[in-house]
C-alpha cells in the first residue's frame, strides 16, 4: 500500500481531519518523534559496544553514519513535501522510521547499527523539512516566528525525551537492547496516524513521486559569502556539542567519571536537549544577530567546562556544563539560522539554507569522528583537549566575522 493509498483509506474510515490546534500539536509531536529516534540509541551504545565488541572508532562512526542519511534526504528530497504534499512525504518518513526501528529491534551486529543509523538519518531529513514546513502553513501569516520556535524546540525536546527514556528502560528493564525500540514503534505508529490525519496544505501536489525531480541544488552566492561565514560555523559548532553528548557522553561517564548508570546517561542528554529549547522559547526577543553572537561567547567557557569534567572527574562540573553546552547551543542555532534566512536572496533561499544545513549536519558528525579516532591513538582526555581548542578556534573565527557582516 501506497503512501497516499494509506491516507486515503483512514481518512475514509474516520471521516476526520485535524486542524487548528490540534493540527499543530499533532506535526509538532511528529517532529519531537522523529528526532527521538536518533537518541534513543545514545544511552544503549556501551551496551553495544561490550556486546558487539566493537572500538571506540566504530561507535563514534556508527554515530556519524546517521549524517550520511540526512545529508542524502537534504541533498535529494529537500523540496519532496512542497511537490507531492505534507501528508504523503510525511507518511514516507515515518515509513522509513519504522524500518529503522525495526532494524534496530532485530540487530545481531554492528552492520544493523549502520543500516538503522542511516535509515534514521533519511527519515528525520524528510520529516523535519516536511513538517517545519508544514508548521509555517498550518500558523497564521503574522505568526511565522511561531512556527520556527515550535519546530527546534519539538527537535530538541524530543531529542531529550527518546535518550532519558530509553536510558531508563535500558537501566530497569530485563530487555535493554529491545523494549527502547519497541516503544518507539508504538509512538511511530501514533505518531503517523496523527499525520495521516491532518489537514494537507499543498493545494496541488504532484500525482506521483516519479514526478519529483531529484537533481541536489546547492550552494551560497558571492556577494553574500563573507556573511556566510559567520552563521555556517556557528551552526557547525552548536551542533558539533549537541553531537558530543549525543555519541561521546555515555562512555565519557562510564570511563572517566565512573557512572554506569544506563538512565544517567539518559538524564544528562535530556539536559543538553531541555536547555537548548527553554534557551529557544526563552530568547524570542534577542536579535539573530545578538543570539548569534552570544552563543560564540558562549562555546569557549563550556568547552573549558567539559574539559574540566573529564579532568576532575566530577559530575557536578559536567551538569553545569552540559547547561552552558545547550544555551550555547540553542542560541546559536537559532540566531544562525535566522541569520542566514536574513541574508539569503529570496530567489536562492532554498539553496543557501542547503548549504548552511549541509555545515551544521557535518559539524554533528566530524568532530565526533575526530575524537573517537584521538580517543583510540591517544588518550580521552587528549581527544577532548583538541576537540575543546577547535571549537574555540571556529567560534573566535566566526566571532571576527559575525561582528563585522552580520546584519543588524
Amino acid at each position: 500500500m501506497t503512501p497516499n493509498s494509506l491516507s486515503r483509506s483512514i481518512q475514509s474510515a474516520t471521516h476526520m481531519e485535524l486542524g487548528g490546534t490540534s493540527a499543530i500539536c499533532a506535526i509538532g509531536a511528529m517532529i519531537g518523534v522523529l528526532f527521538a529516534g536518533s537518541t534513543v540509541v545514545t544511552p544503549l551504545y556501551v551496551i553495544y559496544k561490550q556486546e558487539f565488541g566493537f572500538s571506540q572508532i566504530s561507535l563514534t562512526l556508527i554515530y556519524a553514519v546517521y549524517v550520511i542519511g540526512n545529508l542524502t534526504a537534504l541533498l535529494l528530497f529537500g523540496r519532496l513535501s512542497d511537490q507531492i504534499g505534507r501528508r504523503r512525504a510525511a507518511a514516507i518518513a515515518m515509513a522509513i522510521a519504522i524500518v529503522g526501528a525495526l532494524v534496530f529491534l532485530f540487530a545481531r551486529g554492528i552492520a544493523s547499527l549502520y543500516l538503522g543509523r542511516v535509515l534514521s538519518g533519511v527519515a528525520i531529513g524528510i520529516g523535519a523539512g516536511t513538517g517545519t514546513a508544514w508548521l509555517a502553513e498550518l500558523i497564521a501569516d503574522d505568526e511565522k516566528t511561531r512556527a520556527t520556535v515550535i519546530a527546534t524546540s519539538a527537535n530538541f525536546a524530543g531529542l531529550g525525551i527518546g535518550a532519558l527514556i530509553a536510558g531508563m528502560l535500558a537501566e530497569y528493564s530485563p530487555w535493554p537492547l529491545q523494549l527502547p525500540f519497541a516503544v518507539y514503534l508504538f509512538a511511530l505508529f501514533l505518531m503517523a496516524a496523527l499525520a495521516l490525519w491532518t489537514r494537507e496544505t499543498v493545494s496541488q501536489p504532484l500525482p506521483s513521486i516519479a514526478q519529483v525531480p531529484m537533481r541536489p541544488r546547492i550552494g551560497v552566492p558571492t556577494d553574500i559569502r563573507a556573511q556566510f561565514i559567520a552563521p555556517a560555523v556557528t551552526g557547525f559548532g552548536a551542533m558539533a556539542l549537541v553531537g558530543f553528548y549525543a555519541a561521546l557522553a555515555p562512555t565519557m561517564l562510564a570511563d572517566q567519571l565512573h557512572e554506569t548508570s544506563h538512565a544517567v546517561a539518559g538524564a544528562i542528554f535530556l539536559e543538553i536537549a531541555t536547555v537548548v529549547a527553554v534557551g529557544i522559547v526563552a530568547t524570542q526577543s534577542l536579535s539573530s544577530r545578538a543570539a548569534m553572537l552570544w552563543a560564540l561567547a558562549l562555546m569557549l567557557p563550556s568547552v573549558a567546562l567539559l574539559v574540566a569534567a573529564q579532568l576532575e572527574g566530577s559530575i557536578i562540573i559536567l551538569i553545569i556544563a552540559t547547561s552552558a553546552c545547550g544555551l550555547a547551543a540553542g542560541l546559536g542555532y537559532r540566531g544562525s539560522l535566522q541569520v542566514v534566512n536574513q541574508i539569503a536572496p529570496a530567489d536562492r533561499r532554498a539553496e543557501v539554507v542547503s548549504a548552511y544545513l549541509v555545515c551544521v549536519f557535518s559539524g554533528n558528525a566530524l568532530p565526533v569522528i575526530g575524537v573517537g579516532v584521538i580517543s583510540t591513538l591517544a588518550s580521552p582526555t587528549s581527544a577532548s583537549l583538541v576537540f575543546a581548542a577547535t571549537i574555540a578556534a571556529f567560534a573566535f573565527i566566526a566571532l571576527v566575522f559575525g561582528s563585522r557582516y552580520a546584519p543588524e
